[in-house]
């Protein structure tokens, strides 16, 4: 029993180990109501909720390898120019992000959307002219990223050329150590998949077709069966591949079961593919010697040459690899000015080069992004001032270049080795709302121009700790209140415009004296404003406190004269109501008073009496009323 109990002890514990250690994963069907699963591996994709924003919407796939979803998110332009998908709670590591593209399933929608993608604030791929008539990888794009703060930023851009539509996007976590190409590597490094190609194979795959492990990151391979007609053949085995699937890339060994191998009308062989000019391009080759005719060392070597230059010479396969139906990786950075890079494997012992795969990576050096605070600061400065939809405010303000957020100007703060806000320019935008104190933690604005909105409430005092601060215009508004003092503490404002607004009070004395200094300040068309040439004379000039205290004085007099009136009120009232009982119950007291008289009168006329003794009613004074 003792035995039994450890055993089950013993693997619980390594199931949890082995648990631990598999890597994190999301997937999301793009606007899926509830989570699915896609043939023929059961994939499961999670719904889309809470993510971003846009319209779900059903869809029509363009390509074998996007996996078999029926709806997608679509963001018309309406939603805004840059939309995102914000996927929190991302262990920190590194991921292999691939987002697949879609049509929206409408007769109105005929054409296919061409947009730009962004990954953490920086541009990875624009979709070409006629992708989605290509049943290839431009059905998806695919980066190797470090996500900064356990949040993944997938943004999309509208380009003028159709709306962006996502079918589904995938978030795999891969070794810390995945594609390492050396000194430049690292957190501020992404690659982008440019091609990816299983040589000799007849059938495309990802890695789990090929029982590749989970740490790969689920990677798509391509087919190709030749490089050229009639200069090369495809051959494979059945052997098992050695070294393969080891650490940091973990490649499936099958992936070396395939191989196109030169032939003797071309010895070389040649691969060629366009790229972009003027960018670095990292350049990974797969070989496992699995030729027959090839059983021992120095039987094949190979000279690697990419665009012209040899960057792999004497490459003896079966050495490097150990023997034979062994994984031999090479990799290789290069700078490509043209708009093409080609590959050439030259055999100088043998008569025929072999390559088993080849993989080819876009380099993009990540973008600085913008301050966070900033980045806080204006999204607070969204919800206050209620900005439309239209303005897209998503993703990061300054990246990519090129398209940075609608009405925000960047510079690169060398300091803090980050982007910050210069200039906000949302004058005539039909604007609402406040403005927050918050505006104060933009501290390197430079221009503020809000004229021509709705905005209302006071003039934050905060503004005037923005030092930068050379322009600042608020004109035609509903701001009220007085013009804060801090204002006047600006030395570097040059312009400053509060005409058309609801202000009232003294101009600050700081203020005033500016305008002998080449500034230009306007506070026309306030009624309330004084203190300047050209405006009303103010009468004694009150502090804020002061103001408190005489409203609070003569809230405590109108109280007080309440009181007495309403005490006068009460007590004539009762007076009245006095008077009204005395002159009810008069008659009946008359009545009573002239009865007692002739009572009286009888009695002293007919009884018995001395003169000296006789009194007169008078003398005894008046009869008491009963």
């Amino acid at each position: 029993m003792f035995k039994l109990h450890f055993l089950l002890l013993f693997f619980a514990f390594k199931i949890a180990i082995s648990l631990s250690e598999r890597p994190y994963v999301t997937r999301i069907s793009c606007g899926a109501q509830n989570d699915v699963r896609s043939a023929p591996t059961s994939t499961l994709w999670h719904k889309d909720f809470g993510y971003t924003g846009g319209i779900r919407k059903n869809a029509t796939t363009t390509s074998f390898i996007t996996p078999p979803l029926n709806t997608l998110r679509y963001f018309p332009l309406s939603e805004g120019p840059e939309n995102c998908y914000n996927i929190n709670k991302v262990p920190h590591g590194h991921y292999s992000v691939r987002i697949y593209f879609g049509l929206v399933a409408e007769p109105s929608f005929d054409d296919e959307p061409l947009f730009d993608v962004s990954i953490e604030g920086t541009l990875v791929y624009s979709l070409p002219p006629g992708w989605s008539n290509h049943d290839d990888e431009h059905a998806f794009v695919e980066t190797l990223v470090f996500p900064d703060n356990g949040t993944a930023s997938l943004c999309f851009h509208s380009t003028g050329h159709g709306d962006p539509a996502i079918l589904a996007i995938e978030i795999l976590q891969v070794d810390d150590k995945a594609y390492y190409s050396g000194p430049g590597f690292g957190r501020r490094t992404i690659f982008r998949t440019s091609q990816r190609l299983s040589c000799g194979d007849r059938n495309s795959k990802f890695d789990v077709d090929y029982d590749g492990d989970l740490w790969g990151g689920d990677r798509f391979w391509s087919s190709i069966m030749t490089f050229g007609q009639n200069s090369d053949k495809p051959i494979s085995t059945k052997s098992t591949i050695k070294s393969a699937s080891v650490a940091p890339n973990f490649y499936p060994p099958a992936l070396y079961q395939t191989a196109l191998v030169s032939t003797d009308n071309e010895p070389d062989l040649m691969y060629t593919i366009d790229v972009d000019p003027n960018k670095n391009y990292s350049v990974w080759l797969h070989f496992a010697e699995i030729d027959p005719l090839v059983t021992d060392v120095g039987q094949r070597v190979i000279d690697i040459s990419i665009n012209g230059d040899i960057e792999f010479p004497g490459v003896d396969i079966v050495k490097m690899a150990g023997g034979v139906n062994s994984a031999l990786v090479l990799n290789k950075t290069v700078a490509v000015s043209g708009r093409t890079l080609t590959i050439t494997l030259h055999p100088t012992t043998g008569t025929h080069a072999i390559i088993s795969a080849i993989e080819i990576f876009e380099v993009i050096t990540a973008e600085s992004k913008t301050s966070p605070e900033e980045v806080k600061a204006l999204q607070s400065l969204n919800l206050a001032l209620g900005l439309p939809r239209r303005f897209g405010w998503n993703g990061d303000p300054c990246f990519p270049q090129q398209h940075p957020w609608s009405g925000v100007d960047c510079q690169f703060d060398r300091s803090s080795n980050k982007w910050v806000i210069d200039g906000l320019g949302l004058d005539n935008q039909g604007l609402r709302g406040f403005l927050p104190d918050d505006i104060s933690r933009l501290h390197h604005l430079q221009s503020i121009n809000l004229s021509g909105n709705n905005i209302r409430g006071p003039i934050p005092s905060t503004v005037g700790t923005i030092t930068s601060l050379e322009k600042l215009d608020l004109s035609y508004n509903y701001f009220n209140g007085s013009i804060p003092e801090s204002l006047g503490e600006l030395t570097s404002l040059l312009t400053l415009n509060l005409n058309g607004n609801l202000l009232s009070g003294k101009i600050p004395a700081a203020l005033g004296g500016r305008l002998l200094h080449r500034a230009s300040f306007n506070f026309t068309d306030n009624a309330g404003l004084c203190g300047i040439p050209g405006l009303p004379t103010c009468g004694p000039h009150l502090t804020v406190g002061a103001k408190i205290g005489i409203g609070f004085g003569a809230c405590v007099a109108v109280v007080v004269i309440a009181t007495c009136i309403a005490c006068w009120w009460k007590r004539r009232q009762n007076i009245l109501r006095a008077k009204r009982i005395a002159a009810r119950d008069a008659p009946y007291a008359k009545k009573r008073t002239h009865f007692n008289h002739i009572q009286m009168s009888r009695h002293n006329h007919h009884g018995q009496h001395h003169e000296n003794n006789t009194r007169t009613a008078v003398e005894n004074g008046p009869p008491l009323l009963t």
